[in-house]
């Protein structure tokens, strides 16, 4: 060894162990790893002592193995061989100086991020066969927690007979719970409406007599709210009885309402207030006034006291209208229910006795509210059969109101068809007001029924038990049906028993009450 050789073979090994320790702390690919060990040869030997950049400096492969004759590297290590160059001299600086990690760095564990472990699939219950069977008819109710219908359920994948009688469970609570319609009941709001009434009675308490017409409109106004545009022009025919026949006419939803808003104007001007039809309703009762007093028989183009009627008022505005109804007379007939109503409150139950006049007849303010009642109900069912709604009958106690105004009504009815000759005379001699006379006993079924005897020789008799001569049972609606002409006599259904004459004068004396 010369002078001088020890010292650079001491600063090769010192530059050796520096490499290998940077070799170990640099990340390397898979192509590096397979190239070092093809390529570098033993280091610290007597005959490859060099490191990697000496022997590819001098066309070495470093496996004993000689590269091409003018020094460049062998094939397989250009890669290596290039890298290598860089180093200082050829003798071997950083191998993968200035190059990027072709491998990607290994994934941190979860265990290691701090976060919260998933929390693993709760295992299924291990229960027994009995036990599973036994659960079935919760099952089907939906009423097992979540561990037991996931044993349920995987049990019903290996046993056929419990999946049989799961399907016959299923099916039969189905049956346990049929199919129920989506609108709401059109008695919901009154029923809110009374049950906060009982908690909390107004301040200024609607009269017993008015209440009926409240509830009603209430109603009505219910189901107007929840019909679309198109379905106020839905055609609706209005049908009563007159002359033993049936009558109808027709017109539509808005239509009804205007109707409704017409003859309910005979309350309110009786009332005081103002009048729906306005100036028209002035103009067509001075007409017929004028008329009549001057002996002018009524042609097609004049008006007649009929014109005051409510089939008049309603005809006075229909034809005052530039154009048919619309949803926008919701409106005004609302507005005025609501004066109607609020009007018999501040006035008490002592204006119960005022009259309001009809055109033909006259009815006490109680008894007009009623009628009012019974009609807004009758049209509010003809509505809801336009538009395929379900409409339920009143309540019982504002039922038994209805009926019962129209049993006091039918010994005015029937003497009025006897002097039109529709009817058979009375009984051969003759009743003096007061006197108890033949009578009929009228039993009303079903909620809001009752029993009423109804005198047949005159208005003015006093019916009696001891003078029964016949018995008539009708349903409550079906009853209030005839009255209001939506059923012929004939057709009704009724129990019968005693003079059948007496029976048919009554029957029709019912459908007589009946109106536009």
């Amino acid at each position: 060894m010369q002078p001088g050789d020890h010292e650079k073979h001491e600063e090769r090994e010192e530059r050796e162990e520096r490499e290998e320790r940077e070799e170990k702390e640099r990340p390397r690919t898979e192509d590096e790893t397979s190239y070092e060990g093809k390529s570098r040869g033993p280091a610290g030997s007597e005959d490859g002592d060099s490191d990697v950049g000496d022997a590819r400096g001098a066309g070495d492969t470093g496996s004993g193995v000689k590269g091409p004759a003018d020094g460049s590297p062998a094939r397989g290590d250009r890669a290596a061989g290039g890298r290598a160059a860089e180093g200082d001299g050829g003798g071997g600086g950083s191998a993968g100086a200035g190059w990027a990690s072709r491998i990607p760095p290994p994934r941190s564990s979860v265990e290691d991020t701090g976060l919260p472990l998933p929390t693993p699939a709760p295992a299924p219950l291990a229960l027994e066969h009995r036990v599973l069977k036994s659960l079935l008819g919760a099952w089907a109710l939906a009423a097992c927690s979540g561990e037991e219908t996931a044993a349920v359920e995987e049990h019903l994948g290996e046993c056929g007979a419990c999946a049989d009688e799961a399907l016959r469970l299923r099916g039969a609570v189905g049956l346990l719970h049929p199919p129920e319609s989506l609108d709401l009941d059109p008695a919901l709001r009154t029923r809110v409406l009374e049950s906060c009434l009982d908690r909390r009675p107004p301040r200024i308490p609607v009269p017993e007599w008015a209440a009926p017409y409240d509830a009603e409109t209430a109603r009505l106004d219910a189901l107007l709210q929840d019909i679309a545009d198109a379905e106020w022009h839905a055609p609706v025919r209005l049908r009563w009885f007159e002359d033993d026949g049936p009558v109808s006419r027709r017109t539509t939803v808005a239509g009804v309402i205007a109707h409704l808003l017409s003859v309910d104007g005979l309350v309110g001007v009786a009332l005081g207030l103002d009048d729906p039809l306005g100036g028209a309703a002035a103009r067509v009762r001075a007409e017929a006034d004028a008329a009549a007093a001057a002996g002018i028989p009524r042609g097609p183009d004049l008006p007649g006291p009929q014109d005051a009627t409510p089939a008049g008022r309603t005809e006075t505005y229909w034809r005052a209208s530039h154009f048919p109804p619309t949803r926008a007379v919701r409106g005004p007939w609302r507005e005025q229910s609501h004066h109607l109503v609020r009007t018999v409150a501040f006035a008490g139950g002592g204006s119960g006795q005022l009259a309001v006049d009809y055109g033909g007849f006259a009815l006490p303010l109680r008894d007009s509210m009623l009628d009012r009642a019974f009609e807004c109900w009758v049209h509010a069912g003809d509505i809801a059969d336009a538009v395929d709604y379900p409409y339920e009958p009143p309540a019982p106690r504002h039922l038994h109101r209805m009926i019962d105004l129209a049993a006091r009504m039918l010994p005015a009815s029937l003497a009025e068809r006897r002097r039109a000759g529709r009817a058979a005379p009375p009984a051969r001699h003759l009743v003096a007001a007061g006197a108890p006379g033949r009578s009929l006993r009228l039993e009303i079924e079903g909620a809001g029924g009752g029993e009423w005897l109804i005198p047949l020789d005159s208005p003015a008799a006093v019916a009696s038990a001891e003078h029964e001569v016949a018995h008539v049972a009708l349903d409550g609606v079906e009853f209030c049906r005839l009255a209001a002409g939506h059923v012929s006599p004939e057709e009704a259904a009724a129990g019968q028993a005693g003079d059948r004459e007496a029976i048919r004068d009554v029957l029709f004396a019912a459908a007589a009450l009946s109106r536009m």
